[in-house]
């Protein structure tokens, strides 16, 4: 069973509560690459569709909304946007025609691509930070826990 990590300067529960400790760690790391898409004028949620579609032929709107973390209606309206803006495009599935599925459009890939670019090198930069094998340990921890808390995808 793991132990708690205390600290003899810090008593603070919120100091070893892995919550709080998950929490933290993304919004310092996240602060840094808004900053950038701020600079590009991207929102964060148009950021996390456009990522979320990179090599994808098509999400459902639900999927969408659950991986970007947000609402539904909240998604539905961003699509809307993003389909005038030229972004994403909405497709019936090839399987079943009541299910509409999201793509990027040529305008969106490129648009994504740049931005996957950007963020890439914001991760290595992040990663360069700590020792190799903490970093690839980090992330299959993550992974790990994402798999085993994560209720099935719909979609």
């Amino acid at each position: 069973m793991l132990q708690p990590s205390s600290s003899p300067a810090s008593e603070r529960f919120i100091d070893d509560y892995l919550l709080y400790l998950l929490a933290r760690a993304s919004h310092l790391i996240s602060a840094e690459f808004h900053d950038q898409l701020r600079r590009r004028s991207i929102s964060v949620p148009v950021w996390r569709v456009l990522a979320s579609l990179v090599g994808s032929p098509g999400e459902t709107v639900t999927g969408l909304a659950e991986t970007c973390l947000l609402q539904q209606p909240t998604m539905t309206k961003l699509l809307d946007r993003m389909v005038r803006d030229g972004l994403v495009r909405r497709m019936q599935d090839s399987k079943d025609r009541r299910v509409v599925r999201v793509a990027l459009t040529t305008r969106g890939e490129v648009m994504a691509a740049d931005l996957v670019q950007a963020a890439k090198q914001h991760e290595a930069e992040v990663l360069a930070r700590h020792p190799e094998a903490e970093a690839l340990a980090l992330k299959n921890l993550l992974r790990g826990i994402i798999a085993r808390q994560a209720r099935p995808r719909r979609g």
